[in-house]
């Protein structure tokens, strides 16, 4: 059986549309569903029921990034739903009809080229990503492939689940390669954005101390409450490397995850890192990063891209946060809302996440 069964897949849904590059995002209800019969091998059907947005879903909108999206597009890579429907002659699939699953950024891989077998599935020269080169999770139904959905842990909530699956794995995959242990300090620019708020907590969870950067009183409460050691707000301070080095023994901290979208935030790293520290790259700015070379060699700097992450990067993510000790800050609104929302990102003024509830189940 290749639907699940006493369920109906409908022939049309509702699904926000980018029509073309820089359009208008559109709401439609007579979007078409992609039927069982009409399933690839390997291929499920997801029913979506929450997603989160991310700021990648601006750039996926405007094309403003080196890399062209699909269009027309539907968006979005944090869905949480159930697979109603399997690919016919799909071989050893690792889920089942019925699963409640996570759809991420990276959708799919062929699991076999250099990159995919070294642990580099993000970067396979047939990578498809979820809401930019195939359609993503801002729609109730969603093509997805059985290899590389995630199985969301019993105790997680659907709409807790979601930015797990994009801001918490990312963060969480940039603190693995931080090369930093228990005790170290991490600083951690942009620490009450989506990403930011997770990386407090995936680094308090490692033991490490954190010097959040961000601005706000809002923003400060959270990471506090988060477990944030010491905090600097970068449009109060007079001297944003001296008071980071400051708040970090006077040598600045070991590592230094940057989520925040302005070159700012790599140019500062280098300055206040310790030697011997580590600058993981995690925001994507196309800009310069402005790391002086002879700063970086004097210090003994290493710079460190870190670009989602693995299938099984996922699955720990999500094991940290069944656990209880990391929580996605959110506030939920649903599909229709997600004009609004995206103003709100590209004005700034959210805090946490935005979780999109796309059905009830």
């Amino acid at each position: 059986m290749s639907t699940l069964q006493g369920f109906q897949i409908p022939q049309t849904q509702t699904a926000a549309i980018v029509p073309a590059v820089g359009a208008d995002l559109e709401i439609r209800s007579q979007h078409p569903v992609k039927q069982a019969k009409d399933l690839a091998p390997g291929e499920c059907l997801v029913h979506i029921s929450h997603t989160g947005v991310c700021h990648t879903d601006l750039h996926a909108k405007s094309g403003d990034w080196p890399v062209p999206p699909m269009n027309p597009l539907i968006g979005g890579h944090e869905g949480v739903g159930h697979i109603v429907a399997i690919g016919e002659n799909t071989q050893n699939s690792p889920v089942k009809l019925g699963d409640r699953v996570g759809i991420k950024w990276m959708a799919d891989s062929c699991l076999n080229c250099e990159f995919c077998r070294r642990g580099f599935e993000m970067n396979c020269p047939n990578v498809k990503l979820s809401g930019y080169t195939v359609d993503g999770t801002f729609s109730e139904y969603v093509v997805s492939y059985t290899n590389h959905v995630t199985r969301i842990p019993d105790v997680l909530d659907s709409a807790g689940a979601a930015s797990i699956l994009c801001a918490g794995v990312t963060t969480y995959k940039g603190l693995k390669v931080s090369n930093t242990k228990v005790g170290d300090w991490v600083a951690l620019p942009g620490a009450g954005g989506g990403l930011g708020h997770l990386a407090v907590q995936y680094a308090k969870a490692a033991g490490l101390k954190v010097v959040a950067i961000d601005t706000g009183a809002a923003k400060e409460k959270m990471v506090r409450a988060l477990g944030a050691d010491a905090w600097v707000d970068f449009k109060e301070t007079k001297d944003l490397v001296a008071d980071v080095k400051k708040a970090t023994d006077g040598l600045g901290p070991h590592a230094a995850l940057v989520t925040a979208s302005h070159k700012s935030g790599y140019t500062q790293a280098i300055q206040y890192l310790r030697e011997g520290g580590t600058l993981v790259c995690v925001g994507m700015p196309d800009a310069e990063m402005g790391a002086n070379p002879f700063w970086t060699v004097f210090k003994s700097i290493r710079i460190q891209g870190s670009y989602v992450g693995t299938r099984q990067d996922a699955v720990e993510a999500l094991d940290i946060a069944a656990a209880g000790k990391v929580k996605v800050i959110f506030e939920q609104k649903e599909l229709k809302d997600l004009k609004d929302v995206y103003e709100d990102l590209e004005a700034g003024k959210i805090a946490g996440r935005i979780v999109l509830e796309v059905s009830k189940q």
